[in-house]
């Protein structure tokens, strides 16, 4: 009797990180360990304290090993995540509790430390702050790490991977995501995740093809099974059969074509078929993204987010530290400008070293440009390392979170504090940087006509601006379909943005997630808007759909989408207009 086939599985995830490949899949048994309880004697006690201590100085080396290799290898700042793990390696307040427990208890050190950790965890699980929940991975991966080394388990499979394997996980930690790196995992796929968690930021940067968000992948198939990663469109196959493999084959060479035949436009001006010349910036977060910009044909950046300066360290950073950044960013990019957004705290980033208070709404909250104006000490470093590193190329520096012209004064009353002190330390800075506010709030598309008056540039920040104005919070996945770039709330408000800019006579640029979404592409322009920021990958595809079409065209789609009634029948009649102008285009119309 023959065995049965084992039958071809399709789900459905969050798109990490574009591109096909398939391979055999490495399930990774992501359960805790199982500690037996385990009684001591009293005169045990001290050698159950110094295996622990020892583990913890295993366990700390074997991080700095980590770092290190991949700050030399990646960049320093994608190297920054550890710096929270060794701040949890180095935690005295769980030190003491864990040799406290033991010495009451008499238990092994394995079992109190993992029963500490579990408490620990149950405690940041419970909490309202998404950036802290998100902490509950490095204590996960940190605490494994401990226990591996107090009971002697093997190292993690991800470090002898010997051929090229698809990784299916519940989660990645980000030493998995290190170790990763320059080996021979060629996609992977996970239960949860979003596409700004940890994992999909390092796939991109990885250029591996990543879903996340699946969750029941790590149920439905078993290591060896062959599967199909399909990146860019959040697709998974399990078990596929002959011909579904020979057709995602045949689109993953398709792809390849499209990709080389991008890359070639790298070069050429982006403009509409009638000549109208449009800006297409990147959005970066680290220098080690330079070069993807450059490659992908980008024309400057339009977004780089300094945040990661101040995440996941004990200190701030010197505004010597940051005017070397700035500089050197500068200077690579040069001619084109740089837009730096400064200090973006708050919403889902937070800042360990600074007493910042747990709020019940943290996007609403003490954020951004609010904690710049309230922290002046801190807005200025920034503002000095800027002014500074504008010597050194065209630098833009654009506000955060502006919700009206009183911010907005307020901040540039600091500059010209800033200013002023580096005339009297004669120290040379550009005096002609321009100075932007970012759109991000429904008050500030609303009087954007009163805040045009006062501002060299505007650049909306779609993100934010969609969930304001249609209530939806964008890290909540039960009403994540709710999030809607189409809604024609959203299109009123960005047209609105972009008419009373250039009725004051400056540009309006996007740098959201929206920028990039290419069923949008030719609505935006349509509207008018001057520049495009996105991820460096999607320029290509961007300066393609942008090439090939009028301006009378644009805009004529755009005032057709604005008379339609809801979201969904703006991104259906968007991507019905883009296949008829771009018929070759990866986008599926319904």
């Amino acid at each position: 009797m023959k065995e049965a086939k084992p039958q071809e599985i399709i789900l459905k995830g969050i798109p990490a990180s574009p591109g096909i490949t398939f391979g055999k899949t490495l399930l990774l048994d992501r359960e805790q360990y199982v500690i037996q309880r385990r009684n001591i004697k009293e005169d045990q006690i001290q050698n159950e304290i110094k295996r622990f201590k020892e583990a913890l100085i295993q366990t700390k080396n074997e991080i700095l090993e980590i770092k290190k290799r991949i700050s030399e290898e990646m960049g320093v700042e994608h190297a920054q995540i550890f710096s929270a793990h060794l701040l949890v390696i180095e935690d005295s307040m769980l030190i003491e509790e864990v040799i406290a427990k033991l010495k009451k208890e008499r238990l092994s050190i394995e079992y109190i430390f993992q029963d500490v950790l579990k408490k620990y965890i149950k405690v940041f699980s419970e909490m309202d702050d998404e950036y802290l929940k998100e902490r509950i991975s490095d204590i996960n991966d940190v605490g494994k790490r401990v226990l591996r080394n107090l009971i002697g388990a093997k190292e993690d499979p991800l470090g002898s991977v010997k051929e090229r394997v698809v990784v299916v996980s519940y989660d990645l930690s980000p030493s998995d995501t290190a170790t990763m790196h320059k080996k021979n995992i060629i996609g992977f796929a996970t239960d949860i995740g979003s596409r700004t968690s940890h994992t999909a930021i390092m796939a991109k940067s990885l250029e591996i093809p990543a879903v996340v968000g699946l969750e029941v992948v790590t149920r439905r198939v078993e290591s060896g099974n062959i599967i199909i990663i399909d990146g860019t469109h959040g697709t998974i196959v399990i078990n596929p059969t002959p011909k579904t493999l020979k057709r995602y084959e045949t689109d993953r060479k398709r792809l390849a074509d499209i990709e080389r035949h991008l890359l070639e436009l790298k070069d050429l001006p982006c403009e509409t078929l009638d000549g109208r010349k449009i800006k297409l910036a990147a959005n970066i977060e680290v220098s080690e993204d330079i070069p993807s910009v450059i490659t992908h044909g980008a024309e400057g950046i339009g977004l780089y987010r300094t945040e990661y300066f101040y995440m996941n360290r004990k200190d701030l950073p010197s505004e010597e530290e940051q005017f070397k950044a700035y500089a050197e960013v500068a200077k690579r990019i040069k001619p084109h400008h740089v837009t730096i957004r400064t200090l973006d705290l708050g919403g889902d980033k937070f800042l360990s070293q600074l007493d910042v208070p747990r709020e019940m709404n943290p996007f609403l909250g003490w954020r951004a440009i609010r904690f710049c104006l309230a922290r002046p000490d801190i807005f200025k470093t920034q503002l000095r390392a800027i002014l500074r590193a504008s010597m050194f190329g065209k630098l833009r520096i654009m506000y955060p979170m502006i919700s009206g012209l009183e911010e907005l004064r307020q901040a540039n009353a600091i500059l010209d504090e800033v200013r002023q002190e580096l005339k009297k330390d004669s120290i040379l800075f550009d005096e002609n940087v321009e100075v932007g506010a970012m759109i991000e709030v429904p008050s500030a598309a609303l009087t954007s006509d009163i805040l045009a008056k006062e501002a060299d540039f505007f650049s909306i920040g779609t993100n934010d601006l969609i969930q304001y104005a249609l209530a939806v919070d964008r890290v909540n996945e039960k009403i994540a379909y709710l999030y809607d770039p189409a809604h024609p709330a959203v299109l009123l408000l960005i047209k609105n943005v972009i008419e009373n800019g250039h009725k004051a006579g400056i540009w309006v640029g996007m740098c959201g997630e929206m920028a990039g979404d290419i069923a949008m592409t030719i609505i935006l322009l349509g509207l008018g808007l001057d520049e495009f920021s996105t991820s460096p990958i999607n320029t290509p595809e961007l300066k393609r759909i942008i090439r090939s079409v009028t301006m009378e065209q644009a805009a004529g789609i755009a005032q057709q989408a604005l008379t339609l009634s809801t979201g969904r029948e703006i991104e259906r009649f968007a991507k019905r207009k883009l296949k008829e102008l771009v018929p070759d285009i990866t986008i599926e119309v319904e």
